[in-house]
């Protein structure tokens, strides 16, 4: 899930120092990696919005806080009714976690041995002590910290690791030492593997590459795919575009790295089959996060025609009867019109017989995200050639 916070992430564009060589096997592949289905677990609506301010750095509305702080934080749930996460195997010295693909951050961490006992508790660790290719960097850290005062930290070994077919033999590692219980409570994943640029990764002194940086060298094209799915496990593409998981062609626009995220300038909204309404919304691309962040205007557009729909103060963002109909909403990508099927926009029950949006408000974030409530309805090329760009095309939904 998307909640790993990239400390410092508008500043922190600085050259990557790598502390040991890289070995790169496997030259030229491309390989397709299947998610695994999820164990039942998933944060509550105003739960994931908090988690969504505190990953960027921006402060928790109060409201939204409120509403997190009455919610238990999570409720019982199968893969196929919420999508709350993706979580795909890696091998990392020869054991393999399962962990969120995160194109919104850019560490690869995880659960770990060094953990105190009581933290380790439902999850699958990382030993480096059961790895020989593992060696520690006694120089590196790492603190990931959080506006609502969770977070993790630990130091960096440098491993073989495995996702699909490619294999980087001096991959940095965050092994955690600590975690919040929010974290914790988390048993369906073990980590997580950001894909975002390496200029916002957390490592100190010195910055390391991410898995995907590191290899590019090996794969046949300098890109990977995500092709997400509604209520069933999905698939990452590395080195290759798959033309049988879309449909008509793939719309490219740029991304701007500055900030060190997959972010782009999309062009407007369309609720239902309403006419277009022409808008610049500066977006960000991210596997890691569950809902899709709008504007305030397009949200409000957005549920004055979902019947009975309220902005509320308890649960910290738009409820509605779960009975309701929901409309499409359609966001306009350079020359392609990306659409979202109301079936999707349903996020899980809030309370009562109300349920959570799928789409809220960014305000007091800077940017709007487009998350998994939209990633999942759309085929998505992440491209880190020399001039990065996003690619979007239709699927069957």
């Amino acid at each position: 899930m998307g909640f790993l916070n990239t400390l410092g992430a508008a500043s922190a564009l600085i050259s990557l120092v790598s502390a040991v060589p890289l070995d790169l096997e496997k030259r030229g592949v491309a390989f397709r990696l299947d998610q695994t289905v999820q164990k039942p677990f998933i944060l509550s609506g105003p739960a994931l919005m908090a988690k969504t301010y505190a990953k960027y750095g921006k402060a928790i509305p109060p409201v939204i806080a409120a509403a997190a702080a009455n919610n238990d934080g999570t409720v019982t749930a199968t893969p196929e009714e919420y999508d709350a996460e993706y979580l795909c195997p890696v091998s990392i010295g020869g054991q393999t976690l399962n962990l969120d693909f995160d194109t919104g951050s850019s560490d690869l961490w995880v659960f770990s041995t060094e953990l105190p006992a009581s933290e380790q508790s439902g999850h699958t660790l990382y030993n480096p002590a059961k790895s020989t290719t593992s060696k520690v960097d006694s120089g590196e850290t790492w603190d990931i910290s959080y506006g609502d005062g969770s977070g993790a930290s630990g130091n960096v070994y440098f491993d073989t690791v495995k996702v699909g077919a490619t294999t980087v033999t001096s991959q940095a590692v965050e092994a955690a030492e600590s975690v919040s219980a929010e974290f914790e409570s988390d048993t369906a994943s073990d980590g997580l593997l950001g894909l975002a640029f390496d200029s916002i990764n957390t490592a100190s002194p010195n910055q390391v590459a991410t898995f995907f940086e590191n290899a590019i060298p090996t794969l046949a094209a300098p890109l990977f795919t995500a092709n997400l799915k509604k209520g069933e496990p999905g698939n990452y593409n590395f080195g290759y575009i798959d033309s049988t998981e879309y449909t008509g062609s793939i719309t490219y626009v740029a991304v701007n790295t500055a900030n060190g995220f997959w972010e782009f300038t999309g062009n407007g909204y369309a609720v239902g089959s309403g006419s277009f309404v022409s808008s610049s919304i500066d977006a960000i691309a991210d596997t890691g996060t569950t809902l899709l962040y709008l504007p305030a205007a397009a949200v409000k557009a957005y549920y004055a025609k979902v019947s009975g729909a309220t902005n509320s103060a308890s649960q910290g963002g738009y409820i509605f009867p779960c009975s309701a109909t929901l409309p499409s909403i359609t966001l306009g990508i350079g020359s392609y019109k990306a659409v979202v099927p109301g079936t999707y926009l349903n996020y899980a029950p809030a309370t009562g017989s109300q349920c959570f949006g799928g789409i809220q408000s960014n305000a007091g974030i800077g940017f709007s995200i487009y998350g998994d409530i939209f990633l999942k309805s759309q085929f998505v090329v992440f491209n880190g050639a020399s001039t990065p760009e996003l690619g979007f095309a239709p699927k069957a939904t």
